[in-house]
């Protein structure tokens, strides 16, 4: 298909393909498209169909990859002074090449969902166990016949299944006779405490009969988690309870430089003129000092001192009491600088010394982490991050006075999402709704 999609936009774009294969150039991007194309699909997983997954998922890793390799080829093409290049041409090649995916995709599991509806292409399965676990995995391969699953049934060692609604065939010892006689390919192993020599002899029984077993952990009872990790420590399995990309040393450090680079870009080339008029507003605002100085907490839940522009009379709750909507300690220049974000800005300093990044979890009063933390059973963990000017939650409307303990959940539960989910394009992203929220006004702000 790609290299179909090259030739049919080449005549597009020219109207013939003489020059095609003549050109050393033409010849050059095509032999470089099908090895990144390669490379890359290999890389990112494109070719990797597992039967329950969803068609979305596919196409989305398809339209990854493409756009991936737009990036590349463009690159190599300005890289290499291919100036007799058509860039249009290149365009309507990534067209094509997409709509050509697109449909192919659809034909392919089209037919598979055909096939499989019929009674083709489609695998046996026994589970053990009828357990949470058990009937869950039972659930998930029978919601769907297109998903090419074939549910002959459970064994468990507790017979009083048979008094259940469930397709029961026997206790485990009588796995290995039902498997000689009925043709399984799958067993799932769901049974979280068993006799580890007996497990041992299924699974060879089962190498040796060419059933694959596939086990399921009983993790899921004690970690609400949707997904968890497993890493390697040489050849122990370790169960991570969620994915952080940050503990990565490689994304900390593509993190720190890009926090330091963008606190110095702003302090160097946007505090010179703006902080004199700020200061001056909020000066002659209201008696008492420019800044506002408060301990929060931050990474690890270490204590910091968090900087901002005063945006309240001087009084002797700040630390106490959270700044409500329409409160009349806040001055008038202290609503303006609320509302646009500009009161967050000597925060760049606490990034540049390391307190804080530009993006994370907002950092809160020390008296809200320690009353919050009481509440929410998993509210610290949102400080495995630095906290930054701007996050994940802020962006998402979690701004500002928190009234009831469900929206502090909610933004709790964005702050871990970002955390679980971080990625230098995320930020780049969060920063983008942050700038488009200043110039439009927060809602939420007090």
């Amino acid at each position: 298909m790609l290299n179909s999609a090259y030739i049919i936009s080449y005549y597009v774009r020219f109207g013939n393909i003489e020059r095609l294969f003549t050109n050393q150039d033409n010849g050059t991007i095509i032999l470089l498209s099908n090895v990144f194309w390669l490379l890359m699909g290999v890389d990112l997983g494109t070719y990797t169909i597992i039967r329950t997954e969803k068609i979305e998922k596919v196409l989305y890793r398809s339209i990854k990859l493409l756009i991936y390799h737009l990036v590349v080829i463009f690159s190599s093409i300005y890289i290499l002074d291919f100036d007799d290049t058509s860039r249009s041409r290149i365009l309507y090649f990534y067209l094509i090449l997409f709509v050509l995916i697109f449909i192919s995709r659809f034909i392919f599991i089209s037919i598979l969902k055909q096939l499989r509806s019929r009674g083709y292409n489609y695998r046996n399965v026994i589970i053990a166990g009828t357990e949470k676990e058990g009937l869950e995995i039972h659930s998930l391969l029978a919601r769907d016949l297109v998903y090419g699953y074939k549910l002959l049934g459970f064994f468990d060692d507790n017979e009083d299944n048979k008094k259940r609604e469930i397709d029961y065939l026997g206790t485990i010892k009588d796995i290995e006779e039902y498997a000689k006689n009925n043709n399984v390919h799958e067993l799932y192993w769901t049974i979280d405490s068993y006799d580890p020599k007996r497990v041992k002899s299924l699974i060879d029984f089962c190498e040796n009969n060419l059933i694959r077993i596939k086990f399921i952990p009983a993790f899921r009872r004690y970690i609400p988690n949707r997904y968890v990790k497993i890493n390697f420590y040489d050849y122990i399995p370790v169960l991570l309870l969620r994915k952080e990309p940050l503990e990565e040393p490689l994304n900390r450090i593509v993190k720190r430089l890009s926090d330091i680079f963008i606190s110095l870009l702003v302090i160097l080339l946007v505090f010179p003129w703006l902080f004199p008029i700020l200061i001056f507003l909020v000066k002659t605002s209201s008696r008492g000092p420019v800044f506002f100085k408060q301990k929060r907490s931050g990474e690890d839940n270490k204590t910091f001192l968090c900087w901002k522009f005063r945006t309240m009379r001087v009084n002797d709750d700040a630390d106490k009491q959270q700044a409500s909507k329409g409160d009349a300690r806040i001055t008038r220049t202290g609503r303006f600088l609320r509302k646009s974000n500009l009161d967050e800005l000597p925060q760049f300093f606490n990034v540049l010394f390391g307190d804080m990044s530009v993006v994370g979890p907002r950092p809160h009063m020390l008296l809200h982490t320690e009353e919050y933390s009481s509440l929410i059973k998993n509210y610290l963990v949102r400080h495995f991050v630095r906290p930054g000017i701007t996050g994940w939650a802020q962006v998402n409307g979690y701004r500002g006075e928190t009234k009831e303990l469900e929206q502090m959940k909610k933004r709790i539960e964005h702050d871990i999402w970002y955390i679980e989910n971080w990625s230098f394009y995320l930020d780049i992203k969060i920063l983008f709704k942050t700038g488009f929220n200043m110039f439009k006004g927060e809602e939420n702000a007090g």
